[in-house]
């Protein structure tokens, strides 16, 4: 049974940083690409920043240079460092990982709200 379980969410001031985690269960993500997507009220899910087996990251315009993405193998996590937070950057924060040709497993999301 796979499992992604998303932590770090929270209410923060607009400047502020947050670190999002995604712990992964069941799965062996060395290899599998990664990624974090958000979804604010209203508005479609929208890809933030992904991260491939070799550590290649690549990031949405609206986030480069404030979100940095990276993996830990050994503990089956991926994070996300959000820092000069913006007002638009309030969401809904999701972990996900790519197999089988498709965005195969996510988690139940972490609230960021930005003031």
């Amino acid at each position: 049974h796979v499992q992604l379980v998303e932590s770090g969410g929270r209410s923060v001031q607009a400047g502020g940083s947050l670190r999002l985690s995604c712990s992964v269960y069941g799965y062996t993500h060395s290899s599998a690409c990664m990624a974090w997507f958000r979804q604010a009220p209203g508005k479609e899910r929208e890809g933030v920043a992904a991260i491939d087996g070799y550590g290649v990251t690549a990031s949405a315009d609206s986030v480069k240079g404030r979100f940095t993405i990276s993996r830990d193998n050994a503990k089956n996590t991926v994070a996300l460092q959000m820092n000069n937070l913006k007002s638009e950057d309030t969401a809904l924060y999701y972990c996900a990982a790519y197999g089988g040709g498709r965005w195969i497993y996510w988690g139940q999301g972490t609230q960021v709200t930005v003031s």
